[in-house]
């Protein structure tokens, strides 16, 4: 006799002004997330969506993050190139991301026949921050005061 092992997510009991859902998303959640996420970016590499706002612009989907019943999904996206060498323009993110977001029940229309999921989900596009805080947090390193503090941290280990 085959017995199949059962996996049990750990009992998680939320402490006084805590929600439950502080566990983060669960492996059914990841698992939707990067299919919708390979099935966005074919539908961008296409280009069948013809905006003013997107015509240069290349979008990297960088996460996709879909609710319990994944139902929702958000996807963050960073604009690349804008047609300029030294990267986007600020003044280019949003009206890139506002298209994006004009445009999301057609890319759900089209997200639909491309995945096999129970439910296509509702489509919301955010500007990924988290470059930005990268590069302001690679600036922090690099003053001088905190790079002394960081070479006498380097010294006291050794």
């Amino acid at each position: 006799m085959i017995y199949k092992a059962r996996m049990k997510r750990a009992s998680y009991t939320p402490g006084k002004g805590q929600k439950a859902e502080a566990i983060g998303p669960t492996q059914r959640q990841l698992r939707a997330g990067e299919l919708v996420r390979h099935a966005l970016v074919e539908i961008l590499r296409e280009e069948e969506i013809h905006d003013e706002a997107l015509h240069g612009v290349s979008i990297t989907v960088t996460e996709v993050r879909c609710s319990p019943d994944l139902r929702h999904a958000t996807i963050f996206v960073e604009p690349l190139g804008a047609g300029l060498l030294t990267g986007v323009a600020p003044e280019k993110v949003k009206p890139a991301i506002d298209a994006l977001n004009r445009h999301a029940k057609f890319m759900r229309g089209v997200l639909g026949r491309m995945i096999d999921m129970k439910f296509t989900p509702a489509l919301k596009f955010l500007h990924d921050e988290s470059f930005n805080e990268a590069s302001r947090l690679n600036a922090l390193f690099s003053r001088p005061e905190v790079a002394q503090d960081l070479a006498l941290d380097q010294d006291d280990e050794d």
